[in-house]
């Protein structure tokens, strides 16, 4: 027995309405896990550059 009261388009028109809504803007003080990446890159290329200043020294304290 067929359903004469289906829409196809329905469901596109919802899953484009869930797509294209904006995100809730997030409280003061959340966790943003998208924007986490960028602190964590500062972290880790500081350190290597410590690191690399450090293993520099022995190298240059070794030789001389």
């Amino acid at each position: 027995m067929a359903d004469n009261d289906y829409d196809p388009a329905g469901s596109t028109q919802m899953f484009r309405a869930f797509v294209d809504e904006t995100p809730a803007p997030q409280a003061p003080g959340s966790v943003n896990t998208y924007g986490a990446s960028g602190g964590r890159t500062g972290k880790v290329a500081a350190i290597a550059v410590a690191v690399l200043v450090v293993v520099g020294a022995v190298i240059w304290l070794a030789v001389k």
